[in-house]
């Protein structure tokens, strides 16, 4: 009988060990909706812009392919598609800037970096990477939109 209490005991110890705390603000539905996993995380793409080999001079041209790049990284914001955006600083990878897109396959970010007429024109190469993170990073956007004085 000593024997099946110490097994007992020992098997509640250890099941105890291994156990998480349940979160108590946990909120099942806003997890759903942003498609939390259990750990809240979730799936996205890590583009990193770099430097591509064509070469458009200072000018119109130039100008209209920066103003196509702003639009549509506003067009993807708005739709969701596109949580954060910003370039980098002046580095000796090339590397120009990130994105990180609300999608789970380097295949959908494809489609969504050939709408960028300055990705088209091979302004920017792209280089695309699996990102796993904060299933909460696209609430952030509202946030964002409310603290810019000036409307891009």
């Amino acid at each position: 009988m000593k024997k099946y209490i110490f097994v007992t005991l020992f098997l509640i110890i250890c099941l105890n060990a291994f156990s998480q705390d349940i979160n108590p603000g946990y909120d099942s539905v806003l997890a759903r909706k942003l498609g939390a996993d259990e750990y809240g995380m979730k799936n996205y793409v890590l583009v990193i812009l770099k430097t591509g080999p064509a070469i458009v001079e200072p000018g119109a041209k130039r100008d209209s392919l920066f103003r196509g790049h702003m639009a549509n990284i506003s067009r993807l914001a708005a739709e969701g598609k596109l949580l954060v955006a910003g370039p980098i600083g002046e580095n000796k990878m090339t590397y120009r800037g990130i994105f990180i897109l609300n999608v789970r396959t380097i295949a959908e970010a494809r489609v969504l970096l050939d709408t960028d007429p300055t990705v088209k024109e091979k302004i920017f190469d792209t280089e695309l990477f699996p990102w796993y993170g904060s299933a909460a990073l696209g609430e952030y956007l509202e946030a964002d939109s409310k603290i810019h004085r000036y409307r891009h």
